[in-house]
């Protein structure tokens, strides 16, 4: 890894938890439920650097803002690595395999479902053993998930649009294995 790439993903990864601690001081209408505005970083690293660089970023994230909430290897924590690796790896593949398909919204939404599903498929299996209470959250939160996947998208794809305008940026083609401008 290059130095350049220890950079890009080091400011991404400090503006990725700056977002979730921004997240953090709005109140949850359901336990676990969180907006995921640091997905816009993700999803923006993914599209402009590749799904190595987010994954990076989503893991980074994850481990220090769990040691400074205090629920590092707790439930919050199993739940939040579950549904961010699952959702990169999920975005990650639907990006290198529809590229030209998807934009960042579909994406962010593509993201956005397989977070969720992760968590509700967590939550039953290591916590709450209680198949009649995920089926009652989960409509609102694959509901809320889906506006949420929308929101990160656009958000995603105004920055990304943003960033084209300031500088010369480029992307990973999955294809090729090579940089190209955006």
């Amino acid at each position: 890894m290059q130095s350049q790439d220890r950079l890009r993903i080091a400011i991404l990864a400090a503006y990725a938890i700056g977002l979730h601690g921004l997240e953090r001081m709005i109140p949850a209408p359901v336990p676990w439920l969180r907006f995921g505005f640091a997905n816009i970083i993700t999803l923006t690293a993914l599209i402009l650097y590749g799904l190595r660089v987010a994954m990076t970023i989503t893991l980074i994230r994850i481990l220090i803002v769990s040691l400074f909430t205090g629920s590092f290897l707790g439930p919050g924590f199993v739940l939040s690595l579950g549904g961010g690796v699952a959702s990169t790896l999920i975005m990650g593949g639907a990006y290198s395999l529809f590229s030209g398909i998807f934009s960042p919204v579909g994406i962010g939404l593509i993201g956005a479902m397989a977070h969720n599903l992760t968590q509700l498929s967590l939550a039953y299996l290591l916590f709450i053993r209680r198949m009649e209470a995920i089926l009652f959250v989960a409509p609102l939160i694959l509901f809320l998930g889906i506006i949420t996947g929308m929101i990160n998208g656009m958000a995603s794809g105004l920055l990304l649009k943003k960033l084209g305008e300031k500088i010369t940026v480029t992307k990973l083609n999955p294809k090729t294995k090579k940089e190209e401008k955006i």
